[in-house]
């Protein structure tokens, strides 16, 4: 991923999203943007207009977090977007390297364990490239037409976009779509050095119309809790909250829990998964990792 490209791309993309009104500026006569002007931004963020065209052209480098936080004011970023704005700043200005590099996480023992404790609810751990890594029982039953696809293969966003049957499974699929590109494109502000991660988009952005033009908005989110809806093969229609959690012992995993309502269809549909789950026969690891002994 060139990072001046997406540095720059994502500010004209913010720029072009606020109007003149919400900024609180009296437009006038005709306009050849659809939102505000490099000078507006420039003005509201109370910097030079070269010096703004000289961030929105991809340099970051050197630019201070106040100039930063007056940019996120000036083009009204959320959480996500503010994030992902210091991210992209953080990767123009490098540390030195470590003389020692951070091996990736692996499996523990423990924590397979930890899921497989939990059996009223669907637990699983993906990394930041959508690979699903260990999930307990239930959560393998609820993401097997995930796990067992051959264009997934364990993988969250090859299923979504390279496997026919990921519209039938999230029937809605258009906002699926539009949240996990948004969460990838933030990982990829935060880790631009990650090769696979890097190489997992630039398959995706090759092979997939749908992606292609979702990562061209730029649009970022965190990934944190929200409602997932799933058409099950074996029990139906499932309407699921989910809670997202960062590992500690893991910093590139994060944990998915879900639960449905009380007394809703929902539930009866997870509580009969859970018994099919239970009768099933037991399968393989489903991590590519290694896995450690006890801490």
């Amino acid at each position: 991923m060139d990072q001046r490209h997406e540095v720059g791309e994502f500010l004209r993309s913010r720029r072009d999203r606020v109007t003149p009104e919400q900024a609180g500026l009296i437009g006038g006569g005709s306009r050849r943007v659809p939102g505000l002007r490099r000078e507006e931004v420039a003005m509201l963020a109370n910097i030079s207009v070269d010096y703004y065209a000289k961030m929105e052209r991809g340099d970051l480098k050197g630019v201070s977090p106040e100039i930063l936080d007056a940019l996120v004011q000036a083009l009204r970023l959320d959480e996500a977007e503010t994030d992902h704005l210091h991210n992209l700043a953080a990767a123009a200005n490098p540390h030195p390297p470590r003389r020692r590099s951070r091996p990736g996480p692996t499996m523990r023992p423990s924590l397979q364990r930890f899921l497989d404790a939990i059996t009223g609810a669907p637990v699983w751990v993906r990394d930041r490239r959508m690979d699903i890594i260990a999930a307990n029982a239930l959560g393998r039953a609820l993401y097997r037409p995930v796990i067992e696809d051959p264009e997934g293969r364990g993988n969250t966003a090859r299923f979504l976009f390279l496997s026919p049957a990921a519209r039938t499974f999230f029937p809605h699929w258009e906002q699926g779509a539009d949240d996990i590109v948004a969460t990838m494109r933030g990982y990829a502000g935060q880790n631009p050095r990650d090769t696979k991660l890097t190489d997992l988009i630039g398959e995706l952005v090759t092979r997939s119309d749908a992606f292609r033009r979702r990562w061209a908005v730029h649009n970022v989110r965190h990934h944190r809790t929200g409602i997932k809806r799933i058409h099950h093969p074996d029990v139906g229609d499932l309407e699921l909250s989910y809670e997202a959690l960062e590992l500690l012992a893991a910093p590139e995993w994060y944990m998915f829990a879900y639960t449905a309502d009380p007394g809703t269809p929902s539930e009866e549909r997870l509580k009969l998964l859970g018994s099919l789950a239970a009768t099933a026969a037991p399968t393989p690891p489903l991590l590519g990792h290694p896995t450690t002994p006890e801490d």
